[in-house]
């Protein structure tokens, strides 16, 4: 191991009484750096071979248990490091790293303090969606705990079952309310974990499963999908854009409402979109068919190249903008279930439909799996298969009867 700490007095830094500073050497890949321990002794007082103070020093009556206190904080800081070097990461720290970790800078005993910074620093990097999911979480388990503190080692398999129990006593809160709550509590605790706050071993869901009861089919069957695009609504109204929303994402590979809204005229591309994924950075490029000119070419008329497609986002921040999007989404969502009605379509109807009825329905074309999820945006094929786990029943009813004529 090329990293060493040791106990010494530096004798580069002499305070105005004579006395020197008494400090953790680290050194890490041939470099140094001290971490201050808060004594400072005249040379005289300071055992260079110990590394310890002389009992005969008069700045304390308690030199044992000053001693001790060191000790037990140097053996606490090499604990760390012979930790960091068994899991392999050591050598890919830099020596402010190492030091920030060993050094008890930031102490995150907390959970909940820990929390409130990663959702800080997510806003910092502009990940504002993810910053949200983190700061509703922390805020619940704020309410669950009744404002007193959460530190790591008390989130274990009675806890989340206990917190498990808390959601599902409120009316109207469902299991896959609080699954959503345990996958972010888990992102957390999984930072943690790689930032060194808590040991792998103390993981509490080794034991604890996140359960989730089938949602219903999301995806829209096609005689209904063609109700929609033959609702005849007044130009310009709010149902008229919430329609076109619809459709637009449908075509556009059922892209999320998200990315539709920061879409830009610079994006369209020699008659394609061309654009990366907020969520994933998968990049799109879709050919923009006749079908989808015919809605498109409502919003991109007069506009210059920097102006946004869509007209939902006002504001010049970035975090604004994404406020921008969200009272939009609850307005269009409201929209959807007006549409539904005048369409006479019993499905719910949400921004999400688009995007699942257009995942549904490739599968239904045979296009094979691999095509879907890269057309999806998505990183994993898991997540696509997410999307297609349930088949619509007329299709396996279809199915099942192919079957019985074999017979």
């Amino acid at each position: 191991m090329k990293t060493f700490l040791s106990l010494l007095q530096d004798t580069r830094r002499k305070k105005k009484d004579g006395s020197y500073p008494i400090v953790f050497r680290l050194t890490h890949h041939r470099k140094t750096t001290s971490i201050t321990t808060g004594f400072s002794v005249h040379p005289a007082y300071w055992d260079v071979r110990k590394s310890e103070i002389k009992t005969s020093w008069p700045g304390s009556r308690h030199v044992s248990r000053i001693n001790n206190l060191l000790l037990k904080e140097k053996t606490r800081m090499v604990d760390v490091l012979n930790k960091l070097f068994d899991r392999g990461v050591l050598d890919y720290m830099s020596i402010n790293q190492v030091r920030e970790r060993i050094s008890r800078k930031k102490n995150f005993d907390s959970f909940l303090a820990f929390g409130d910074e990663k959702v800080e620093e997510l806003n910092a990097s502009q990940r504002f969606g993810t910053a949200r999911s983190y700061a509703g979480l922390i805020g619940i388990l704020r309410v669950f705990s009744k404002g007193r503190d959460i530190r790591f080692n008390e989130i274990n398999y009675d806890f989340l079952r206990k917190f498990e129990q808390f959601h599902l006593s409120k009316e109207g809160n469902t299991l896959n309310g609080v699954a959503s709550y345990m996958r972010v509590l888990k992102a957390i605790y999984n930072r943690g974990i790689k930032e060194g706050y808590i040991e792998r071993e103390a993981y509490p869901f080794f034991h604890y499963k996140i359960r989730m009861t089938p949602t219903a089919k999301r995806a829209l069957d096609a005689e209904s999908l063609s109700k929609i695009m033959a609702l005849k609504v007044e130009v310009g109204t709010k149902l008229f854009h919430y329609r076109n929303y619809f459709l637009i994402s449908y075509m556009l590979y059922g892209m999320s409402f998200v990315d539709m809204c920061f879409l830009k005229i610079e994006n369209i591309v020699e008659g394609r979109i061309l654009v990366r994924r907020k969520k994933t950075s998968k990049h799109y490029n879709i050919k923009i068919t006749d079908a989808l000119w015919e809605l498109l070419e409502y919003y991109v008329d007069g506009k210059s190249e920097r102006e946004f497609i869509l007209p939902v986002i006002n504001r010049a921040s970035l975090k604004d903008q994404y406020k921008d999007i969200d009272w939009e989404r609850h307005r269009y969502n409201r929209g959807l279930k007006e549409i539904a009605a005048l369409c006479g379509i019993r499905h719910r109807l949400t921004t999400y439909v688009s995007r699942h009825s257009f995942a549904t329905h490739a599968m239904l074309q045979n296009i094979p799996l691999q095509a879907i999820s890269a057309m999806l945006g998505h990183s994993k094929l898991n997540t696509t298969q997410i999307y297609l786990k349930s088949l619509p029943t007329d299709v396996l009813d279809a199915y099942n009867e192919k079957l019985v004529d074999a017979i």
